[in-house]
Order: C-alpha cells, then sequence, then structure tokens
C-alpha cells in the first residue's frame, strides 16, 4: 500500500487549491514546493485580475474554467474576506480601424456567455476621461483580488483538511509502481523518497519537466514549455489617478496587451510586455532599457504619460505551451491513464487565466479523478 494518498507537486495558486479541495477526500495528502514559501513564481508575478472569460476559444478549458472559476472567487472573497474589488474593465479601441476587431470580441465574449456592454467614445470618456478611446466594452464582472490572500486561504484550508506541506522539497524522480508511483525528492541535499497512489503535477514553469520525470516523451506529447517573461512599468503618484479601472488595448495575437493596472491600493501600472526567453531561467529584473518603448506602449491608452512617468515595478514569467508567433494553446489537463500512467495527472501550461481558473480548476481535477 503506498505511503501517501495524494502527493500534489507544486505550491502555487494552483497547486494550493488542488490540494485544499483534494485534502476533504483524500488522506494523507503531501504538496511539495521546492521555494522557500508557496506561491513565489508566477502566482504572485501576474495582474492579480479575475477574468471575465471573453477571450478565450468556446468550448475551451480556459473559456470553462475562468468563468466557472471567476464565480468561485467571488463567494471565496466574500464568505472569506480575501481581499479583492470588482473594479471593472474596458477594453479601448485607440484607433478607428480598431472597432470592427471590437466587435468582433464582443460578438465572442457573448458567445461566451459573458455578460459586456458595447460603448461609444463618449460613453467611455464618461468613465475614464483621459483614456484614448474611439468606442470601447466595458466588462462588468472583471475584477482584482489579492494573489497572497487567496493563496493564503488555500493553504491553510489544506492544512486544516489535514495536508502535509513541504517547501525546499524538489521532485526528482517519478517512477510508476504497481499502485501508484515512487517520488524522489530533494531537501538541501538530502535525498528520499516515498510511494503515493496518486501524484498531481502542478509544477508551473517546471510541468513538463516532472511529466519528462514519469517518463513523457514531452516533445512527442507537445508538453514542451516555452517561458515568456512580462516586465510591468509603474506609474509616479502625480499621474496614478488618471485612471480608475482596469483599461485593456484590443489584444494583439501573443498576449492580452500592455494594459493599465489599478491594484487593491490604487497604484497604477501598466503591463505585461511579451519576452519569450532563449533559455530558462529565473531573473525577474526589470529591464529599465524598455522604459522608452514602454511609454509609447502606455500612451496608446494613456497620452498623457511621458517617459519620466514610468519606473520599473516587476516583472514574472509565464508557462506557454505555443512557441512565439504560434496560435494559442489551451491548458493541459489530463490523466494519464492512456500513457499507462493510471494516477498521474498532469496540468501543463496553466498560464493566464490560471489565477482566476484555480478554484475550478482543483474541481475539474477532483473530476477527473473520480471518473477514471
Amino acid at each position: 500500500m503506498p505511503d501517501v494518498a495524494v502527493t500534489v507537486i507544486g505550491g502555487g495558486v494552483v497547486g494550493l487549491a488542488i490540494a485544499a479541495e483534494l485534502s476533504k477526500d483524500y488522506s494523507p495528502l503531501f504538496l511539495l514546493e521546492r521555494r522557500p514559501k508557496y506561491g513565489a513564481e508566477t502566482s504572485s508575478r501576474n495582474s492579480e485580475v479575475i477574468h471575465a472569460g471573453l477571450y478565450y476559444p468556446h468550448g475551451s478549458l480556459k473559456a470553462q474554467l475562468c468563468i466557472e472559476g471567476k464565480h468561485l472567487l467571488y463567494e471565496l472573497c466574500e464568505r472569506h474576506d480575501i481581499p479583492y474589488k470588482r473594479i471593472t474593465k474596458i477594453i479601448t479601441a485607440t484607433q478607428p480601424d480598431e472597432l470592427p476587431q471590437l466587435e468582433k470580441l464582443y460578438r465572442h465574449g457573448i458567445g461566451n456567455g459573458v455578460e459586456l456592454e458595447m460603448m461609444t467614445a463618449d460613453q467611455v470618456h464618461a468613465l475614464e476621461p483621459h483614456i484614448a478611446s474611439f468606442g470601447g466594452m466595458l466588462s462588468p464582472t472583471t475584477g482584482i483580488i489579492s494573489a497572497h490572500g487567496l493563496m493564503d486561504y488555500f493553504y491553510h484550508a489544506a492544512k486544516n483538511n489535514g495536508a502535509e506541506i513541504q517547501m525546499h522539497c524538489t521532485v526528482v524522480g517519478l517512477t510508476k509502481t504497481s499502485d501508484g508511483f515512487e517520488v524522489s525528492i530533494d531537501e538541501g541535499g538530502q535525498r528520499s523518497s516515498f510511494t503515493s497512489e496518486i501524484v498531481v503535477n502542478a509544477a508551473g514553469l517546471e510541468s513538463d519537466m516532472i511529466a519528462s520525470l514519469a517518463g513523457i516523451d514531452v516533445d512527442a506529447a507537445g508538453y514542451r514549455l516555452h517561458h515568456c517573461k512580462g516586465d510591468y512599468f509603474a506609474v509616479t503618484n502625480a499621474k496614478s489617478k488618471l485612471i480608475t479601472r482596469l483599461v485593456y488595448p484590443i489584444p494583439p495575437k501573443e498576449s492580452l496587451g500592455v494594459h493599465a493596472l489599478v491594484d487593491l491600493t490604487g497604484r497604477l501600472k501598466f503591463g505585461p510586455d511579451v519576452e519569450y526567453m532563449t533559455e530558462r531561467s529565473y531573473n525577474y529584473a526589470v529591464d529599465e532599457s524598455k522604459r522608452r518603448e514602454f511609454a509609447e506602449s502606455i500612451r496608446r491608452i494613456l497620452p498623457a504619460i511621458t517617459d519620466d512617468d514610468i519606473s520599473p515595478e516587476m516583472s514574472g514569467i509565464r508557462a506557454k505551451l505555443q512557441r512565439k508567433g504560434e496560435p494559442v494553446r489551451d491548458f493541459v489537463i489530463k490523466h494519464e491513464t492512456e500513457r499507462g500512467l493510471a494516477g498521474l495527472v498532469n496540468l501543463i501550461g496553466i498560464e493566464s487565466p490560471g489565477l482566476t481558473s484555480s478554484p475550478a480548476i482543483a474541481l475539474y481535477v477532483q473530476r477527473l479523478l473520480r471518473n477514471d
């Protein structure tokens, strides 16, 4: 009999949400995180937006889990005093030739079941007088949330359910056994192993590497990740009140575009940009030389911003399944029974809207395990 019922690899917001959910039914449950603190990577370096679900392809996991997760998040925030604000979002057409794209995006979002409202330029400027707009769209269910507050909630919920959460713990081996998996770990140079009936790979930026430890050819499976860095710049206090809600441009191909973010403290920042990394590193320094280019992007939305009005703020790294220039890929959330790996659930390419989707992803994994 395996030592552990479930092992969750990865202590980001998704891994924590899964641990909180599965620990209601499975014991003992281990969550393993290689960093000294949970949520130290992508989960704490993002826009902290509760997305509405309007961008993602019809029927995709991203659309389904984002919309389900959005409702679950608002309920969790209300019930457990997690800081949030239903701040709303405007998507603005900054040029007249963007209006057809705005209309197309509106129809797409409505098709996903998202509440949206088309706006004239005058209506946009009544809400946000300082932004560039020839027309826009209001998303009333978009919000912002404290990612740390949410992760703290999931962490304590899992602990209260009896989960054991181990930091400074790197998984270095994953071998199929007759009744589960042997999980090999490294804790500060000390190596050991244990057995687990079920393994949930929620390792974020390294989830493809965990899949490969289990013997999966990640290139053949389409699981190879491509790390993509995004920088953010903050606006000086003197101009931080020029925008009062989230403001997004018409999205380019590879992201949602550099957008205006108002955080829970009222601070205004813009980001992220898109920079595919040639190698895997965890250098979170913001490139100061991007200031002029960033300011130009910002001025498309907020013309009053000068190069001197912004300063480097933070950066994050996203785990993308698509290479630069390729079509956007959906989340991979798969119980690997067809590969002869019953009991292994892989979550790969959980980029945006992963934060919004986290409680719904946890329920989806629970259903996968129950059904299989």
